[in-house]
């Protein structure tokens, strides 16, 4: 089914990392746009840019219940998933609502977008789900999974379902890299940003498995391949899976830290092995290459120079950049429903 050229969006978990980064690009295209987050992470600022756009409304509320979500689907002619319990830490520490979350969310919504007169159904999933890989040999949309966590193991189990059975909708798959770059809901407890904010404000850093490999993209690259997905012919991205990303963005954490002292002039770092987290894999962008023309414009190595740059002009002070509301990882209020993708933690 392909949507109608007229849309009429909905972001769930609009307001988180992603989100509150893709809403304003959804408008600028000519969209009008509707957020269901229920502001987990006290990110009620979020938004505050479009707030008063005229194609824009908000609505707070929970993607764990069904008559919220039903709500916020009246007159929508597509659907962008991003809202979930985001990342290794926070699942691991919140399993029962990790679970209420990413699957009996995602379940009420895509039984709701059935029900309604929804075109599009877009699912950000993670490339974690790949896990650990035997080689360096990149990981295709294909290949098989290997999630080694909560997180990542109800991202595939709602792949699966998604794509196992038959809808009204055309549903897409994105396996979005971990994230990076400045967002109105910022983020620090992600890989580019933690370690750049630890050396630049002057902190030791310590580093485990620094030649694990993993692949990164811009928060503003990842909304732009939901744009392109929605403007693709329904016959090129209906029930389909798609790595976001690109070649050159498959990092291993010892050269983002290259890249953050070369942007600082240097700092102290403590090379550690045994981490907890033993995912280590490359991923193939190209098919989203191929199919879409997708390839991401911004690098780690710059996103590190404008963030250290901001760090150290005060920006971003030590204390409140290791408060709740920039880390996924304790919960600031009892809901759910704000989402950033598919951005883990490192």
């Amino acid at each position: 089914m392909s949507s109608p050229s007229k849309r009429h969006i909905l972001v769930i978990g609009g307001a988180g990392y992603i989100g509150s980064v893709l809403c304003p690009a959804l408008l600028d295209a000519g969209h009008h746009v509707r957020v269901l987050d229920s502001l987990l992470y006290d990110n009620s600022d979020s938004l505050a840019t479009i707030a008063d756009h005229e194609h824009f409304a908000f609505h707070h509320g929970d993607v764990r219940s069904a008559n919220d979500v039903a709500a916020a689907m009246d007159g929508i002619t597509d659907v962008v998933l991003l809202a979930a319990l985001v990342g290794d830490p926070v699942c691991k520490r919140n399993p029962e609502l990790a679970r209420e979350t990413n699957l009996d969310g995602a379940r009420a919504v895509i039984r709701a977008a059935g029900q309604a007169s929804v075109g599009r159904l877009v699912f950000a999933s993670t490339c974690s789900n790949y896990g650990l890989r035997e080689d360096d040999t990149p990981a295709g949309e294909e290949d098989e999974l290997h999630p080694l966590s909560l997180y990542a193991e109800t991202k595939v189990q709602m792949e699966h379902e998604l794509l196992g059975n038959e809808h009204p909708f055309d549903p897409t798959v994105l396996r979005v890299s971990t994230a990076f770059g400045a967002s109105p809901r910022m983020r620090f407890d992600l890989t580019v940003s933690e370690f750049t904010r630890e050396l630049a404000l002057g902190h030791a850093l310590e580093v485990y498995d620094a030649d694990t490999w993993r692949p990164y993209c811009h928060v503003s690259d990842i909304s732009r391949a939901i744009l392109m997905v929605l403007a693709a012919p329904a016959d090129q991205v209906g029930g389909e899976v798609f790595n976001v990303g690109g070649d050159d963005s498959n990092h291993t954490k010892r050269s983002i830290v290259d890249a953050a002292l070369a942007a600082l002039g240097g700092g102290d770092v403590k090379w550690s092995e045994g981490g907890v987290d033993a995912r280590n894999y490359r991923v193939s962008f190209a098919k989203i290459q191929e199919r879409l023309g997708f390839f991401p414009d911004q690098t780690v190595e710059g996103a590190v120079r404008q963030l250290a740059k901001a760090i150290r002009a005060g920006m971003f002070s030590d204390v409140e950049s290791r408060s709740l509301r920039y880390r996924n990882y304790e919960l600031t209020t009892a809901g759910a429903g704000e989402g950033s993708g598919g951005g883990d933690a490192g």
